[in-house]
């Protein structure tokens, strides 16, 4: 199969700089939850990525926790790099940003211990076109783009096999599907290796692009605009991540508790920004 890859992350130094600015004014990260300013209150600082989940954070979470006592700091990441890298090195407590394959896979190439907490609303993946009105207009050829990276591609070939234009071995593992998985390409598509951020842009070139839904939120993308949305498997539903060896502290207890909360669940199924979000067992 025909791949190409349109683009790549480049991490600047000015965010480098921004990392080593994370830390309190003696130039040393405060300990994860601890006291500032009177009164006992505690900071928390959470990481995202680009996408909706900052503010989904923002407008249904950080309210719980101020209630409780904390101050929160909201820091916003270029890619889905950087914030696994901020959390091990304690610039931030926790980050919002990717699923549990994802993590898992992060773990173990960079060597890291980081720990799912709770799950969290998440944006499917989708089928998205500003060439073609549906899915049967696919043709011979079409240019479909995916992601390159391993986890989030797994998805995107178990949703293309959904929409019928490729069909992958019937004992492939839908975790850890690749293209070398792929028995039949049904449409003759072409398909297109891109960084997940770089496919909303791509939409203006190719045919069709699968997107994660939170790179199509932050482009400006509706969720109701795709042709497919993909009913995203548990294992690829979004979780707040921690360190390992914070996962039983009260602050970590407390963010689990803000999402389990009557009033988070209340806020999301009434916002309609939220409209189509693939919702966690626990709110169901």
């Amino acid at each position: 199969m025909h791949r190409r890859t349109w683009g790549t992350t480049v991490v600047s130094l000015v965010f480098a700089a921004f990392l080593a600015a994370c830390g309190n004014a003696g130039g040393q990260s405060a300990p994860s939850g601890a006291p500032v300013g009177e009164g006992g209150k505690k900071e928390i600082r959470v990481g995202f990525s680009p996408g909706p989940y900052a503010d989904q954070f923002r407008k249904g979470i950080q309210p719980y926790l101020e209630k409780k006592g904390y101050t929160i700091r909201i820091m916003e990441f270029s890619d889905w790099i950087q914030p696994n890298f901020a959390l091990a090195n304690k610039s931030i407590d926790a980050n919002v940003y990717q699923h549990t394959i994802y993590l898992q896979g992060f773990n173990q190439q960079h060597h890291l211990d980081l720990t799912g907490v709770v799950q969290v609303p998440t944006a499917p993946m989708g089928i998205y076109s500003k060439k073609h009105h549906s899915l049967d207009e696919v043709k011979p050829g079409s240019t479909v783009v995916i992601p390159n990276d391993p986890a989030n591609q797994a998805r995107a070939l178990v949703l293309l096999q959904q929409a019928g234009w490729l069909e992958l071995k019937k004992d492939a593992d839908p975790i850890r599907v690749s293209e070398k998985d792929v028995v039949r390409n049904i449409k003759q598509v072409k398909l297109e290796a891109l960084e997940a951020a770089q496919a909303p842009r791509a939409l203006a070139d190719a045919d069709y692009s699968v997107i994660t839904g939170n790179y199509a939120i932050s482009a400006g993308i509706k969720l109701t605009e795709a042709l497919l949305l993909e009913k995203p498997l548990d294992v690829h539903i979004l979780v707040v991540a921690v360190r390992t060896e914070d996962k039983d502290k009260p602050f970590v207890k407390d963010i689990v508790e803000a999402y389990h909360s009557p009033e988070f669940k209340q806020f999301i199924l009434t916002d309609p920004e939220f409209a189509g979000y693939a919702l966690p067992a626990y709110m169901k």
